[in-house]
């Protein structure tokens, strides 16, 4: 490693720390896998084996022009499971939209190897506002996202990057070098790709995968995500999937791997039964 070559030839690149019983984890949009290096670490010296890759077209992966579906990424992880001889005994931890790669999993290759789950933040099972799930976000709203993209791509994610991590005028969990940080890891991805997975994130329904977990599952959400209504999610995942635990954080914004980091990190090292 640290790359592996998917079936398209596409390059991913993978973080392996530590040995033990495989905990696979999943990052948001449009970040990279160095999101998880608090828990990665946490994970490694607690005796875990901690796996952590960019998805296609983010941080250090390459970026082809296709393959933004959930089907292909879900595929992905499959071969980032199999090239790292994860195939066993293996967690599989999703935040925000890698909770769908998560869900679609369970379903698309049959939970092969996994024996229990985590949705951190995530968009699993349905983002979008329908008649059937009126607290999801409004189409037009979600449709602003690839137009402020287009139009300015660099301002808009300092203001998204902000609410993501519950920045405001007067108090802040997090640091503005935070907020740079992750700025700076939204430069690492390619537009095209920021955009579909928007896109796929935005408009994938999970809901028909959520009988597939037959495996314990960890749900944690703050109650004060306005990237991800907990709503329409975390809440809509617990009720859907048999014998999950939900956590949820009061107050929390998104992006609670980091702003709530130590919590949660405890919180899933208990939820793995450390």
């Amino acid at each position: 490693m640290p790359y592996i070559k998917t079936r398209d030839g596409t390059d991913l690149y993978v973080k392996d720390w530590g040995s033990g019983r495989p905990v696979v984890l999943i990052h948001g949009w449009p970040l990279s896998s160095d999101s998880w290096d608090a828990q990665a670490m946490a994970l490694a010296d607690a005796g875990f084996r901690a796996i952590a890759y960019d998805r296609r077209g983010f941080g250090r992966s390459s970026q082809p022009w296709t393959g933004y579906d959930y089907d292909t990424l879900t595929d992905d992880l499959a071969e980032v499971l199999e090239q790292t001889g994860a195939t066993e005994d293996a967690t599989l931890v999703g935040f925000s939209m890698g909770g769908g790669e998560v869900a679609r999993y369970m379903t698309r290759h049959e939970g092969k190897g996994v024996v229990a789950a985590g949705l951190i933040a995530s968009v699993v099972p349905y983002m979008l506002k329908t008649e059937d799930n009126p607290h999801g976000v409004p189409e037009d709203q979600l449709a602003s996202i690839g137009e402020g993209i287009k139009k300015d791509r660099y301002g808009f994610f300092q203001t998204f990057l902000k609410q993501f991590l519950g920045m405001g005028f007067i108090s802040s969990p997090v640091s503005s070098e935070t907020v740079d940080w992750a700025w700076g890891q939204t430069n690492l991805a390619g537009l095209k790709p920021i955009l579909a997975c928007a896109q796929s994130f935005g408009h994938t329904d999970f809901r028909g995968d959520l009988p597939a977990f037959r495996v314990p599952t960890l749900i944690v959400h703050g109650t004060s995500d306005q990237t991800v209504p907990i709503d329409a999610t975390g809440r809509q995942a617990a009720k859907g999937i048999s014998g999950s635990q939900l956590v949820e954080y009061d107050g929390a914004p998104h992006g609670l791997t980091i702003t709530e980091s130590d919590r949660f990190t405890n919180d899933l090292l208990t939820f793995l039964g450390k």
